[in-house]
């Protein structure tokens, strides 16, 4: 019996070593793989994290973001003051289109048989500048309102463009200044032309020569080109020049004498010295310009600056808006 129970653990001593070593071939193919061990903090700390169960990267990417930009007191009243600023012009913008149409409305401008005399229309000027004007102050108001930059970056465009092609007009007329004469006889000579087709044209001469104290365009005969104050046409009107020529065109004070000028044509010089003015309007206009050139600069240069601190309130608001997108 003892020679069984020593034999037994040898026998099975040696089953186990030959099987483990039949075994060794297969477990040399085996891959090892990569063992890592941990210490009991860190597995503290990643059960204590499971159990609160805190906000990962992946599952609120919020949590990980940093803190928005602010904009600080500054950049919000100037903001402010941007949208305002816009506002105002759109109005004024917005204005000035409702004037134009009405104009042409009134005047029947748009209809089909006054269409070939509508570039003419001193109305069309309104009408462009008001609608220029709208347009982009509205960009302007709502890129501001809107925190668009594209909506500023098309407004700070528009307005350095319109600056630029003034500074360029300006540039313009000063080195064609002396060809300026001719081309405001020219203009002159289709008011009169036109004077009782357009009722701004006859508005516009009318005051130019009652505040000038001038008539016509070199003297009081130019009106002879004039179909209706010609000697040759018919009517009551004929040999005469408007009342705005007159020396003396109101009738009590308080009313017009639209006849004054009637057969002015026919008298000579110093019988039409007592009843109108014979000198014309071209070189008294040109006069007034010269005197007044100062004003005109003043105004040029108040246009340019207002155009300037839009865009600067602008391109403040657009750098203020930019970090914000980037951040988001």
């Amino acid at each position: 019996m003892a020679l069984s129970r020593t034999w037994l653990p040898r026998a099975r001593w040696a089953a186990g070593v030959g099987e483990n070593t039949r075994l060794l071939p297969q477990a040399s193919k085996l891959v090892e793989l990569p063992y890592s061990s941990s210490s009991s903090d860190d597995d503290d700390d990643g059960l204590l994290a499971r159990d609160m169960d805190f906000p990962t990267a992946e599952q609120d990417p919020r949590a990980w973001s940093p803190v928005p930009h602010k904009p600080g007191t500054f950049s919000q009243c100037v903001r402010y003051l941007a949208f305002f600023w816009n506002l105002l012009f759109l109005l004024l913008g917005l204005l000035a289109l409702a004037v134009g149409v009405w104009g042409l409305l009134a005047k029947g401008s748009l209809q089909g048989e006054r269409l070939a005399p509508l570039g003419s229309d001193p109305m069309l000027l309104f009408v462009l500048v008001g609608l220029g004007t709208s347009t982009v102050s509205l960009a302007g108001c709502l890129g501001t309102l809107c925190s668009s930059p594209c909506l500023l970056h098309f407004f700070v465009g528009a307005v350095l463009a319109f600056t630029g092609l003034e500074v360029l007009g300006g540039l313009l007329l000063l080195a064609v200044r002396h060809q300026l004469r001719d081309a405001l006889q020219d203009a002159l000579l289709l008011c009169l032309l036109r004077y009782h087709d357009e009722p701004d044209l006859r508005f516009l001469v009318d005051e130019v020569q009652r505040s000038l104290q001038c008539c016509g365009l070199g003297s009081y005969r130019d009106w002879e080109v004039n179909p209706y104050f010609n000697c040759s046409a018919p009517g009551v009107q004929a040999c005469s020049v408007p009342a705005s020529c007159c020396l003396d065109p109101w009738q009590n004070g308080t009313l017009v004498n639209t006849q004054c000028g009637f057969g002015a044509l026919h008298l000579g010089d110093v019988a039409a010295s007592t009843v109108v003015h014979l000198g014309g309007c071209v070189a008294q206009l040109s006069a007034w310009l010269h005197g007044q050139a100062g004003g005109i600069a003043a105004g040029a240069a108040i246009l340019v600056l207002v155009e300037a601190t839009g865009v600067l309130m602008a391109l403040k608001v657009l750098g203020d808006i930019v970090p914000i997108r980037a951040q988001d």
